[in-house]
């Protein structure tokens, strides 16, 4: 098996939301998905592109079968950083070390634009991907909370300050 790993283009972006939705019901959440292939083009291949990613394809059937979609952040404290928002690979193609050639293109693309440092996170259950991570020599943070708010929070929050 041939995979060849590249920049993501327009075209891979339905393969791209299909590997998204894929986690989703791995990580038990699909119904959290509210992104759309209309939205994700305009995001990452539009004028202001949001964000980057890589695909890794098998090249025998032209498929998608994994990505890398990643952002530039910004640290007061180290400046501009990647953060690494998904890395997946279908299920049928786990195990043939497709993650870690498209984290080694992420980790490439990092160095050759200077980044200070990378981020991301994963969940405390998924032990497949903390053993990877660790493979990679990844440090966890174990100080730091993720916080997080929807529209709705952010909403609701906004009203009571009116």
């Amino acid at each position: 098996m041939e995979i060849v790993v590249r920049k993501a283009e327009p075209k891979d972006v339905p393969a791209i939301m299909g590997l998204v939705r894929e986690l989703a019901l791995f990580e038990k959440a699909p119904e959290e998905v509210v992104n759309t292939e209309e939205k994700m083009l305009k995001d990452g291949f539009g004028e202001h592109p949001a964000f980057q990613a890589f695909v890794a394809e098998d090249d025998a059937t032209s498929t998608v079968v994994g990505i890398c979609l990643y952002y530039t952040a910004y640290s007061t404290w180290k400046g501009k950083y990647y953060f690494l928002d998904d890395i997946v690979v279908t299920e049928s193609y786990r195990q043939y070390g497709i993650g870690r050639k498209l984290m080694n293109a992420f980790l490439k693309a990092a160095q050759d634009n200077g980044i200070s440092h990378i981020r991301w996170q994963v969940l405390d259950w998924n032990e497949n991907a903390i053993k990877f991570y660790k493979s990679l020599g990844a440090h966890f943070d174990k100080e730091w909370y993720t916080c997080k708010m929807n529209g709705n929070t952010i909403n609701n929050y906004l009203q009571t300050q009116s």
